[in-house]
C-alpha cells in the first residue's frame, strides 16, 4: 500500500502552478512559429504543407491544450478540496472519539 505524504499546500500550489502554464504555453507556441518564419522558404512538399497546417491551426491548437488544461486544473482543485474535506473530518472524528474514549480503563495496573 502506498503512503502519500505531503504539505496541505502542496495541492493549491500545484493548482496555481497549473493555472498560469496556459498562457505561457500558448506563448511558447507563437515563438516557435515566429522563430520558423525564416525558415518556411526552405521547406519544400511535405515538410512545408506540414508546417503550414501547424500555423494555420495554432490558434486551434493553443485553444486546445488550454482546454486540456483547464480540465486538469479543475480536477486538481477538485482534488484539493477533497483532502481538505477529508483532513477536517478525519481531525472532527478523532476529537469526537477521543471525548468520548474512557482512558481510565485502559490503564494496565499490576499492584
Amino acid at each position: 500500500m502506498s503512503r502519500w505524504d505531503f504539505g496541505d499546500q502542496t495541492l493549491t500550489t500545484l493548482t496555481r502552478n497549473t493555472s498560469g502554464t496556459g498562457d505561457e504555453l500558448a506563448s511558447l507556441i507563437t515563438q516557435l512559429i515566429d522563430a520558423a518564419e525564416p525558415l518556411t522558404n526552405r521547406f519544400n512538399g511535405a515538410g512545408k504543407a506540414a508546417f503550414d497546417s501547424f500555423k494555420a491551426r495554432a490558434d486551434q491548437i493553443t485553444a486546445d491544450l488550454n482546454s486540456g488544461l483547464t480540465s486538469i486544473n479543475e480536477g486538481q482543485g477538485s482534488m484539493n478540496q477533497a483532502f481538505m474535506t477529508g483532513n477536517t473530518t478525519m481531525a472532527d472524528d478523532a476529537s469526537q472519539n477521543m471525548g468520548a474514549a474512557n482512558f481510565d480503563a485502559a490503564k494496565f495496573r499490576t499492584a
